[in-house]
């Protein structure tokens, strides 16, 4: 049985989720630049996320974060569509189920919230992460939507909620 704990993010939370992120990034060998490693956001997690129809959440486990995501309003974008935002797991918390966890926990507070499409962007080598957004029901899109600023994401989907 596992003892990780899906929750929201908390302030103290900062310093680790940003350092998960830009490590996770890093092994996967993810350009820094046009991805969510150049983003300010990644040291101010809690605050950029308690704003309304938001939220992000950690994977804790030993007093050790392992994962995280988050659901907001999809930048630069006029309709009502959320994004599935910065989705990232450690190796250590790969494999274990964690990640559907965390999609069906994201997209039930992106209903919650009313959003009508929850969209995302990801990198074409990021087969696993992809295979669980088609499991989720995620359809290919042919083009971005709005403007969050990861052009070098080049694969985008998008789910009717």
């Amino acid at each position: 049985m596992s003892s990780a704990i899906i929750r929201e993010i908390q302030p103290q939370d900062n310093k680790q989720v940003a350092s998960v992120i830009r490590q996770v990034l890093v092994d996967l060998g993810v350009p820094k630049v046009g991805t969510a490693y150049a983003d300010k956001a990644l040291d101010h997690m809690y605050e950029n996320y308690n704003v309304p129809k938001a939220s992000y959440f950690v994977v804790e486990e030993n007093n050790q974060i392992i994962g995280c995501a988050g659901v907001a309003q999809l930048e630069n974008y006029d309709g009502n569509v959320c994004e599935l935002q910065k989705m990232y797991f450690t190796e250590a918390a790969r494999g274990r189920g964690l990640g559907s966890q965390m999609m069906n926990i994201c997209l039930s507070k992106a209903r919650e919230y009313g959003f009508e499409k929850c969209y995302l962007e990801t990198m074409p080598y990021m087969e696993d992460a992809q295979k669980l957004y088609k499991k989720t029901g995620f359809q290919y899109i042919e083009a971005r939507m709005g403007d969050t600023g990861h052009y070098s994401c080049p694969v985008w989907m998008l789910l009717e909620l």
